[in-house]
């Protein structure tokens, strides 16, 4: 099992900072959350990067449909390249009521997995190099040779985390064709967190002969870790989601960062 941190609220120097603390006291990963119009999650990861050296750093989560796929290319492979090669990727369509309808972004649940699908697509067709030429229903790339630093520093590519419903076969097609699943359930109250039961029960349709994470999100009120690490989890992350909004948000993070993983 691998520990990772999700910071719940900080600007970008401060980002950086916790990254230095995390990976101080033995977090394997420090992850940010990307808004709708905030703080930049990719300006803040190139700062962790900078004050870092071996901890992984990436989001949780990327929405994909809010963005231009070729300029979210070009972030992720920076971070890579500035961190020596430490990023991951999460994806998933991401929650509407965080300012989507706000800001005039997609929220139809179809359209926005359409995007995601096409936006995974041209990421790693670039990724790999020109020339690449794609055309889908929402996004056309031709080859271009105007020339352009794009490479990543991991082999094949960054690693990709992606959002799947455990039992909606769309959606888990989605998932198991990347790096890692974050496991969710949707019932009739809508989309919740798996449990390790929902986990094991689903682990037999999981990749067996290719390195897969399991990701889940930890809460002390919750299942404990060895649960998790026996129902099959490969990263578990701790989230101080409270803290959003709150002065002192920094400062209590901190203080979780430097007691150490469970």
């Amino acid at each position: 099992m691998q520990f990772g941190y999700v910071v719940p609220w900080a600007d970008a120097a401060e980002i950086g900072e916790l990254a230095h603390v995390a990976e101080q006291h033995g977090w394997h990963g420090l992850f940010v959350w990307e808004p709708v119009w905030g703080v930049d999650a990719w300006v803040s990861l190139a700062v962790a990067a900078t004050r870092t050296t071996t901890i992984r750093l990436g989001t949780m989560l990327t929405p994909p449909s809010r963005r231009r796929p070729w300029t979210l290319a070009g972030q992720v492979a920076t971070v890579d390249r500035l961190s020596g090669g430490r990023v991951t990727l999460s994806v998933g369509l991401g929650a509407v009521d965080s300012g989507f309808d706000a800001f005039g972004e997609e929220c139809d649940r179809r359209v926005r997995a359409e995007l995601l699908d096409e936006s995974l697509e041209i990421m790693t067709g670039l990724w790999r190099g020109q020339p690449f030429a794609f055309d889908g229903r929402h996004h056309r790339v031709s080859p271009t040779g105007f020339p352009t630093i794009g490479h990543t520093v991991q082999r094949p590519r960054v690693p990709i985390w992606c959002v799947g419903a455990l039992g909606s076969a769309r959606s888990m097609q989605r998932a198991l064709r990347w790096d890692g699943l974050i496991p969710q359930m949707i019932d009739a109250d809508g989309a919740r967190p798996a449990t390790p039961d929902d986990v094991a029960a689903h682990r037999a349709g999981f990749p067996s002969d290719r390195p897969f994470d399991i990701v889940v999100e930890g809460d002390p009120a919750g299942p404990t870790v060895d649960e998790w690490e026996a129902a099959g989890a490969t990263w578990w992350l701790a989230a101080d989601w409270e803290l959003v909004g709150q002065p002192d948000a920094v400062e209590r993070a901190t203080s979780h960062l430097r007691s150490g993983p469970p």
